[in-house]
């Protein structure tokens, strides 16, 4: 006789928000589900790789009888190691699971690991990701990766259409090379050289790698100071009133997947302009709810910014779509998605 409940579950990933004040998907989802009445359990909170891992390892054994199935976020690099622990234990208790793909990274991890790959999500109950990237790009990993897309209130994001916009930039993102910070900062260099008041609110974490001080040296030397505004990490509640500070937002990410960061600034109205990275080209659709550009290329996304400013009626046209973009993926539709796939 089993002791859990049909509707009990187990999410495994980094419950990190407590120690980062960036919160993760797997956060937002088990607390959803717990709202709506499932049992669940989570690992893990703690701060380092290893103690995170040994722990969801053991709530993965220890907690057995108290749920039916599990869900496991699966990233690249060291974090695939504690995918394939977790699941290894999940299967000696025999317990079935849904592996959730998640990174940018991923698809290069997969063509470098591909027998640990596809080994791992053969053993899944189901897979699923939340970009047609990862959908496309792990298909030869596994045949059927069901899209659950990523997800955002959008009670949080009150939504104000630009049908003109003024040159008020935004980025929002964690300080990390692999979202080029620093190419936000040239990138207003170009806009002032045309719109002398164009400004940028920086805002996001500092992952410690040296791209903050990257960025406010690119800001020193261009003598842009005054204009850039680094403000750090905000609380989560609270991200979309930034965003409402500016009119157009800058996502210079070099690798990427479904960034929630991007759709956040969506649903809020901004007009978009994103490089091209990635699962970026599967999310955004140029011209119609973003203007894309080559990774790295400040001239180009410059001279999108200027567009959006100048050109007659296309702010309004991307600031429209960008919000219809952004309702596909409220929590309510993506809930019942993962209510019926876990039931």
């Amino acid at each position: 006789m089993t002791a859990y409940s049909e509707t009990s579950v187990l999410v495994i990933g980094n419950f990190l928000s407590g120690h980062t004040g960036v919160r993760c998907v797997c956060e937002d989802l088990a607390e959803r589900l717990s709202e709506c009445g499932w049992n669940v359990l989570t690992a893990s909170a703690r701060a380092t790789r290893l103690s995170r891992t040994v722990d969801m390892v053991r709530t993965a054994w220890n907690s057995r009888r108290d749920y039916r199935i599990a869900q496991v976020e699966v990233y690249s690099g060291k974090a695939f190691v504690w995918a394939e622990a977790v699941c290894f234990t999940l299967r000696l208790a025999r317990k079935p699971y849904v592996l959730t793909l998640h990174g940018g990274c991923l698809p290069t991890f997969a063509a470098r690991n591909a027998r640990r790959v596809r080994r791992l999500l053969s053993s899944a109950r189901v897979v699923t990701a939340p970009s047609n990237y990862l959908v496309e790009q792990m298909r030869p990993y596994c045949e059927t990766v069901r899209l659950v897309p990523n997800a955002l209130d959008l009670r949080n994001y009150p939504y104000r259409q630009r049908r003109t916009v003024t040159p008020r930039l935004v980025w929002l993102r964690a300080f990390h090379e692999i979202y080029a910070p620093d190419l936000a900062v040239r990138t207003l260099a170009l806009v002032r050289a045309t719109v002398p008041g164009a400004t940028l609110l920086m805002v996001g974490p500092d992952k410690g790698d040296g791209s903050l001080e990257k960025a406010r040296a690119e800001a020193r030397l261009l003598g842009l100071e005054e204009y850039v505004q680094f403000q750090g990490c905000v609380p989560k509640p609270e991200v979309g009133k930034w965003l409402q500070k500016g009119d157009i937002f800058l996502n210079t990410t070099t690798i990427d997947n479904a960034p929630i960061s991007v759709l956040e600034a969506m649903a809020c109205g901004l007009c978009m302009v994103s490089t091209d990275a990635g699962g970026i080209r599967y999310m955004l659709h140029d011209e119609r709810d973003a203007l894309l550009v080559p990774v790295g290329d400040a001239a180009a996304m410059a001279s999108a910014v200027l567009r959006l400013i100048w050109e007659p009626g296309l702010a309004a046209t991307i600031s429209g779509n960008a919000r219809h973009t952004a309702e596909a993926s409220d929590w309510p539709v993506v809930l019942a998605q993962w209510r019926a796939l876990l039931a």
